[in-house]
């Protein structure tokens, strides 16, 4: 049997695209004369057209949850694709009309590594204007840094100059972030939804917090509770730093690294600490309190195992009427990552960390590293400690196992390289390594030293240079070493080399970063801007790789 092909009218309640789509999918339906039963028809949501999400990620966060919600859109309906920062310039911006950007801030108020040419596009006076673009944006920061948020700001007060149009607010987010990054996302559905009279059923419900994890997914929200078994010094005597190999236990936990990886691990305050607050305080610890997740527990263990104590570190508090209002302006103690110093293929079940050992006094008073000598002091025996993997995606070693690699690590910015090399030697890698490590001083601060000896020895690291600053009356940094070695620095990069430093965010980072442009000019025969150009580069071909902090 014959007939019409049925079609959407002008006037019907549904955008263009809406009704291209669906007069396209009814012709197909109806082509062959066939006009099905409703029973007979599975239910197609309708398409609601393209979103793009952009991620501006320094350790992966705001990759992630990029790549999460537009799992969800599609589910909705929309037409979603994820593009990283740094590939800005394969994107149409005449023909992109809805947009949500999710970044982080790195350092105090600096742009994640893979964002910084785009700013430097986008905020120049020949960007596109943005008029017809809608957009919404969702700032990753943290709270204890005064530029909170910063890059996502400054996208968002940009794109509104170039003309474009707020689908949602912006949204600063602090490090806890999943609940405020759930409800940004739906405040942004609920915009886009509003537009269409035709919302597929599942659109209508919003998205939702990570599922409650199972015993066997472990992870953020379920960490594993993990055996540490080896605490080791690395630094030598008369060390003025403390610095110390650990090994976890991973057996049993389902979770999976790979170089390149940070842990996360949840510390606990120290117990004597907390005693000091509650006695200044005038309260006895028994109090119940809620947490902030929302369970009532006692105040002191809550204090030790729930709260940032940072408020108290400069001057103990005063009395508290209650315990309640003691513990309300408290935020939640957050996980530490640290750069995973092991290979998986050189310690199956296991993974290490080299974690500098923080101690200092404040206004008179002793002070500890939350974290660090929570591992150093307080994990012993049969006591565990909770662990998780966070995945680093911008981080990686070069999938062609003969690209050759340049490491800058000094201090405990070594960790990812010691599991960079085990990686290379396991997978049997043909590029060269290059090795650009330094601390204080070479007789008790050469972290890893007989490891990497044995590297160099066996003709795998083949080339290792050393910058121990306090050895000689004028102090040689990494950075210094580069400088010396120019020209056959720019000849790596010329062949090919990936280009990665590790460690220290506000100092050494900057400083590597200066020598590297200079070594292009000086070496490479480049001007300032060429040098700039070439740099820009390294970045959008990912051979210029940072784990900063």
């Amino acid at each position: 049997m014959t007939g019409t092909i049925p079609h959407i009218p002008e006037n019907a309640p549904f955008t263009g695209e809406q009704r291209t789509w669906l007069n396209g999918y009814l012709a197909g339906l109806f082509s062959n004369g066939n006009a099905p039963s409703a029973a007979g028809v599975a239910a197609t949501p309708t398409s609601l057209g393209p979103l793009l999400f952009l991620f501006g990620s320094q350790t992966g966060t705001a990759e992630g949850l990029a790549r999460r919600f537009a799992k969800e859109a599609k589910k909705r309906g929309y037409e979603t694709r994820v593009v990283g920062l740094e590939d800005f310039a394969s994107l149409d911006w005449k023909n992109e009309k809805r947009v949500v950007l999710l970044t982080s801030t790195y350092g105090d108020g600096e742009m994640p590594d893979n964002a910084q040419t785009f700013w430097d596009f986008l905020k120049t006076d020949t960007a596109p204007r943005l008029n017809h673009l809608e957009y919404s944006v969702l700032a990753l920061g943290d709270t204890n840094y005064t530029q909170f948020c910063e890059a996502g700001k400054l996208f968002d007060q940009r794109f509104e100059a170039l003309g474009g149009k707020r689908l949602a607010p912006r949204a600063d987010c602090d490090v806890d972030y999943e609940k405020p990054a759930t409800e940004w996302f739906n405040a942004v559905l609920s915009a886009l939804e509003g537009q269409s009279a035709a919302v597929p059923a599942a659109a209508a419900e919003k998205a939702e917090d990570p599922a409650p994890p199972t015993a066997s997914s472990f992870g953020k929200s379920n960490p594993f509770p993990a055996h540490l078994k080896t605490n080791r010094l690395l630094n030598g005597p008369g060390s003025a730093k403390e610095t110390r190999h650990f090994e976890i236990v991973l057996a049993g936990s389902g979770l999976e690294y790979e170089v390149g990886d940070a842990l996360g691990v949840v510390p606990r305050n120290c117990p004597d600490f907390v005693a000091d607050i509650l006695n200044a305080a005038g309260l006895t610890g028994i109090e119940s309190v809620k947490t902030p997740d929302g369970t009532e527990m006692e105040l002191r263990r809550a204090l030790i195992e729930k709260f940032d104590l940072k408020p108290f570190l400069a001057a103990l508090p005063g009395k508290a009427d209650a315990a309640t209002t003691f513990a309300a302006p408290l935020r939640k103690l957050q996980p530490r990552l640290y750069s995973i110093s092991s290979s998986p293929k050189a310690h199956p079940g296991e993974v290490h960390l080299t974690v500098g050992i923080v101690r200092y006094e404040l206004e008179g008073q002793a002070r500890k590293g939350v974290c660090s000598t929570y591992l150093a002091e307080r994990v012993s025996g049969e006591e565990t400690v909770a662990v998780f993997v966070h995945k680093s995606p911008a981080f990686k070693l070069p999938a062609d196992h003969s690209r050759s690699v340049i490491m800058v690590g000094p201090g405990t910015g070594i960790a990812p390289f010691r599991a960079f090399l085990e990686e290379r030697r396991a997978t049997d890698a043909s590029g060269k390594n290059w090795l650009f490590f330094g601390d204080q001083r070479a007789d008790s601060d050469f972290l890893y030293r007989d490891e990497l000896t044995e590297f160099q020895s066996a003709g795998f690291l083949h080339r290792l240079d050393l910058a121990f600053s306090r050895d000689q009356a004028e102090k040689i940094y990494v950075q210094h070493r580069m400088i010396e070695n120019a020209a056959e620095l720019w000849a790596w990069l010329q062949d090919g080399a990936y280009f990665y430093v590790c460690g220290d965010a506000k100092r050494m980072a900057k400083d590597v970063d200066a020598a590297l442009h200079q070594i292009i000019q000086t070496a490479g025969g480049l001007s300032e801007e060429a040098a700039a150009d070439f740099v820009k580069q390294l970045k959008t071909e990912k051979r210029y790789l940072r784990d900063v902090y």
